[in-house]
């Protein structure tokens, strides 16, 4: 039986989630067994989509009103005092292959096409998503089911096209705080003649993504239509990959990933691989932090997924080249939006003092680039880049291509810091990335764009008792509470060895 209700607006955030609020004691509820958590169809002049339910006890929402979290009011163009009808949704037919994933069964090129297609058109719920994420990566997916999963992304979206013999990218596995070279190494390609259509994603486990850093220097949320403008005008763009239908599974997966956590090797390779496919890249490098606590922690995990990577990257017709770096500590000084923000206009400006691993980093990965897209000769990419950087022509090509996106503006800065001094004398002997960037993001970051820490040293460095090792950023002074708190609790984050 379909149930009328009256909506009322009472503004929810649920990022991504569309979620139904009703009354326990509303017929709707009573009447068809609904219960907190269950799946509803909800409908609104000939639009659908399929919402979790959450039952209110008190009296936020009337007996015969619905209410929805703002995501699914944007999806059904909803106004206020309009009616909905909800209904039980129809059987989801990919449930069962789920499930035998769960249970060890391997998933056929179909099976995980027809799960791809049910997370895209919404009839997956996040506890879903959830089982999903976690059989791939407990159970594992085998090279011909990350290889089916990474096509099934690309068809479920948009794909563009572009008229060039050779479209570059690079990606970083991430892992790392700070390394934020994905903003020097696009103007230094495109202004070699190269074009680089970088999309981006937002941060997962991190304390910022490459959008997250961009975006407080200029706009990311640009359409299919935009990319083509600012790409086809200076040959590169810095978006964000969010706001376009490019591999759109790989969004709602990563919205669920990020509470959890944790990635597998196969969804890293998929989501890698399927924003690239679908913008049209022919040739790719990948960055491969290797540290004892970055994401990937050893030569063998490297290897491995490096393998993988290639593998499903040559069955697409991609080039594709794996650089191994260091993960041992954090890349520049900043972690966090708009301090990463700062260290990148200071390798783009050459300004003294700008963070030189950071300049190094990015050198090296884009002379790769241009060596694999055709741009340079073998082992001349390096040197050329780091002319176009020296030149300024990086940095006259990033201002342009932040002006055809919608201008630059400056990176803001936190209200509220906090120097974190070394208790002892000694040499810095090591960094914990993970809980380095767990820090960050108990301050604020990324949601809060100038929330994060700035760090004062590095390894190897000899310090005294007093000196400061690092500043800690908040928007709020409550955040910076909340990540003092952390960090009274933790030791080791970052080493000093004493007497050396």
């Amino acid at each position: 039986m379909d149930h009328r209700l009256r909506l009322r607006r009472i503004g929810i955030d649920t990022y991504q989630e569309p979620v139904l609020y009703l009354r326990s004691d509303s017929h709707a509820c009573r009447s068809e067994g609904f219960e907190s958590r269950s799946r509803v169809k909800v409908m609104l002049d000939g639009k659908s989509l399929l919402a979790t339910l959450n039952v209110v006890t008190g009296d936020l929402i009337g007996y015969d009103e619905a209410a929805l979290s703002d995501y699914a009011w944007q999806q059904l163009g909803a106004r206020a005092g309009e009616h909905i009808t909800i209904a039980h949704p129809d059987p989801v037919v990919s449930e069962s292959r789920l499930r035998a994933k769960v249970y060890g069964e391997r998933l056929s090129e179909a099976d995980m096409g027809a799960i791809v297609e049910d997370i895209v058109q919404g009839r997956y719920s996040e506890l879903q998503i959830a089982a999903f994420i976690t059989a791939a990566a407990g159970r594992g997916l085998d090279a011909g089911e990350t290889l089916a999963l990474t096509r099934a992304m690309i068809d479920t979206g948009e794909r563009i096209q572009w008229p060039y013999p050779a479209v570059a990218d690079k990606h970083g596995i991430g892992g790392l705080p700070g390394n934020r070279t994905t903003p020097i190494v696009v103007p230094i390609v495109a202004a070699c003649g190269i074009p680089i259509p970088k999309t981006s994603s937002r941060a997962i486990t991190s304390a910022a993504g490459t959008a997250d850093t961009m975006e407080t220097l200029t706009r990311v949320d640009l359409d299919v239509a935009h990319i083509r403008r600012v790409v086809e005008r200076e040959l590169g763009c810095l978006a964000w990959g969010g706001a376009v239908r490019l591999a759109p599974a790989d969004d709602l997966l990563i919205r669920v990933e990020r509470p959890l956590d944790f990635d597998s090797d196969a969804q890293v390779v998929a989501s890698i691989l399927a924003k690239k496919a679908a913008a049209g890249v022919t040739h790719l490098v990948i960055d491969m932090p290797v540290g004892p606590t970055a994401k990937v922690r050893s030569g063998a995990a490297m290897r491995s997924l490096a393998n993988s990577l290639e593998s499903v990257a040559g069955a697409l017709g991609m080039q594709i080249q794996v650089v191994q770096t260091d993960g041992a500590q954090p890349v520049g000084r900043g972690v966090g939006p708009a301090l990463e923000a700062r260290d990148v206009l200071a390798v783009l400006q050459n300004t003294p003092g700008a963070p030189a691993d950071l300049r190094e980093r990015a050198l090296a990965l884009a002379g790769a680039v241009l060596e694999l897209a055709g741009a340079a000769e073998r082992g001349a990419g390096l040197g050329r880049a780091r002319s176009v950087l020296q030149e300024g022509r990086a940095w006259r090509k990033f201002q342009s291509i932040c002006e055809a996106q919608g201008g630059l503006r400056m990176p803001p800065r936190a209200p509220h810091t906090h120097v974190v001094l070394a208790a002892a004398a000694g040499r810095v002997a090591a960094f914990d990335n993970r809980r380095l960037g767990r820090l960050a993001k108990l301050a604020g970051a990324p949601r809060a764009p100038a929330a994060g820490l700035d760090l004062h040293a590095r390894v190897g460095d000899a310090v005294v008792a007093g000196q400061p090792l690092f500043t800690l950023h908040a928007e709020a002074p409550g955040e910076l509470a909340y990540a003092l708190q952390y960090l009274a609790a933790q030791t080791g984050i970052v080493a000093v060895a004493p007497g050396q």
